[in-house]
């Protein structure tokens, strides 16, 4: 298996809209001093086999609060349907080999989850 001997290339992706219909400004609500956006980021962050994450978004204000906590930002077209659509737009400019879609209003996302699941896929590759 060549996963054994080269490690993959891991990209989390974070998917995050400003301009949803249920709850426009989501990913920038603020939870305990922070946006919502850093609470997933942070803790994703906190996953060992991710080797990069992406806040990947349509809007600037998402950006400038993504930017401003150290996050690195795709800017996405803003026509996408679904947030995998985003995520799919983010990654086609990576050389990632394995990406994982980190639901960007989950601010209490358990990094051992992304942890297992990835490590599991790897696995089964």
């Amino acid at each position: 298996m060549l996963f054994s001997i080269v490690p993959p290339l891991i990209l989390g992706v974070i998917p995050a809209r400003f301009a949803s219909t249920r709850f426009p400004g989501k990913p920038l609500a603020s939870i305990a001093g922070k946006p919502m956006i850093q609470h997933v980021w942070e803790r994703a962050s906190r996953a060992s086999c991710l080797s990069e994450i992406v806040v990947a978004t349509d809007d600037a204000r998402i950006a400038a609060a993504a930017a401003s906590f150290g996050a690195r930002v795709a800017m996405t077209r803003p026509e996408h349907e679904s947030g995998t659509d985003r995520v799919a737009e983010a990654a086609a400019s990576t050389a990632a080999e394995v990406i994982v879609n980190i639901q960007g209003d989950e601010p209490l996302i358990d990094p051992g989850a992304i942890q297992t699941a990835v490590l599991t896929l790897l696995d089964d590759a």
